[in-house]
């Protein structure tokens, strides 16, 4: 008798405003993270959408591109070498950020804008999740966002909303069925509870193995991720050396925080004998001035002051003069660069 009751007193449209009011602050907190990315770059920091900026967003596109999951790397390595390509991927992103941002902020075609907020949230999870050099930054970013998005969907914007105004004025809508699954209507009891459980296992899901796969710590023990997002990494392929002692070879700094760039502080080329040559200092940043050929136009290997430093995803081939009559001879040899915390990176190096 009590649950009938309770089924009396709380029909369709009761709840479908009871719950659009109990998430009427994750709705409202969720758009403005959207709208508050998109309108920084259309209106308050546009230099983030300018190509000649310091502050141009594809230094941020290609400082994710070492830890893109799913070959997204590649893609996004494709992506970088085309301007204009550039330009409107990065412009397209941020009019989906103010659209679904202001879309939830007033609930219109709420569960569209929700979709919308979700793709973001998935885009932001395989490009930057494994990014957080003192915790994964990205990846609570994207999660929370995801089950944000998931918890709307199923909740609708009740009331406060542009889609409840409508409701109110053609109560029809809710019978339409694009109104329903892209706008906000109420869902049945059933189609409420199957996707509430749904998207929860989903949304789960999404945590834990990205989770999993940055941190451990869930179905493995705890690593740093196969990328480290503060530690710099440089590998280093494709050296070459030449009889007169020239070193040519491809570096690409593929780990650790966009914070700060990466200072190599020591190159050298060790051979059967010890060290045939190295630079250092600034004997290093004479040495590689004018001799630096970036793969992309963004974030870039260059002279430091205490060397050679790079930003996070900078790829370029090196090349390095002896500074004394070198003379090669047959055998192994090995090309080292050392950063300024004393961690060295090697490749072999092929006799030319």
């Amino acid at each position: 008798m009590a649950r009938h009751a309770l089924e009396q007193t709380y029909d369709q449209p009761t709840v479908f405003r009871m719950s659009g009011a109990a998430v009427l602050a994750v709705r409202l907190i969720l758009g403005w993270i959207y709208w508050g990315g998109g309108t920084r770059r259309f209106i308050y920091a546009p230099k983030k959408l300018d190509p000649h900026a310091h502050s141009w967003m594809a230094n941020k596109l290609q400082a994710g591109m070492p830890g893109a999951v799913l070959g997204l790397g590649h893609v996004l390595s494709a992506i970088l070498h085309h301007p204009t390509l550039v330009y409107d991927l990065l412009v397209l992103v941020s009019a989906v950020e103010l659209i679904s941002g202001l879309g939830l902020i007033l609930g219109v075609l709420t569960r569209a804008s929700v979709i919308l907020s979700l793709a973001l949230s998935v885009s932001l999870m395989l490009v930057f999740g494994w990014q957080g050099a003192t915790c994964i930054d990205e990846w609570t970013m994207a999660a929370s966002t995801f089950a944000m998005g998931c918890t709307v969907f199923v909740a609708g914007s009740g009331l406060w909303s542009v889609d409840s105004w409508l409701l109110r004025r053609n109560p029809n809508l809710a019978d339409a069925g694009w109104f329903r699954w892209l706008g906000s209507a109420p869902f049945t009891a059933r189609e409420t509870e199957g996707l509430g459980k749904g998207l929860a296992i989903i949304a789960a899901l999404f945590m834990l193995v990205f989770y999993n796969y940055y941190r451990g710590s869930i179905f493995t023990k705890f690593h740093g991720g196969p990328v480290s997002p503060s530690k710099h990494h440089i590998s280093l392929s494709r050296a070459t050396l030449h009889k007169d002692g020239r070193v040519k070879v491809l570096a690409y700094l593929n780990g650790g925080t966009p914070a700060a760039p990466s200072h190599v502080v020591k190159v050298a080329v060790e051979g059967p004998k010890g060290v045939v040559e190295a630079w250092k200092g600034k004997a290093l940043e004479n040495a590689v001035k004018g001799h630096i050929k970036n793969v992309y136009r963004y974030n870039k290997f260059a002279p430091g002051l205490f060397g050679l430093k790079a930003k996070m995803g900078a790829k370029a081939w090196i090349t390095l003069h002896p500074t004394k009559v070198v003379h090669i001879k047959a055998g192994h040899y090995t090309v080292l660069f050392e950063n300024i915390n004393g961690k060295t990176f090697k490749t072999k190096a092929a006799l030319s």
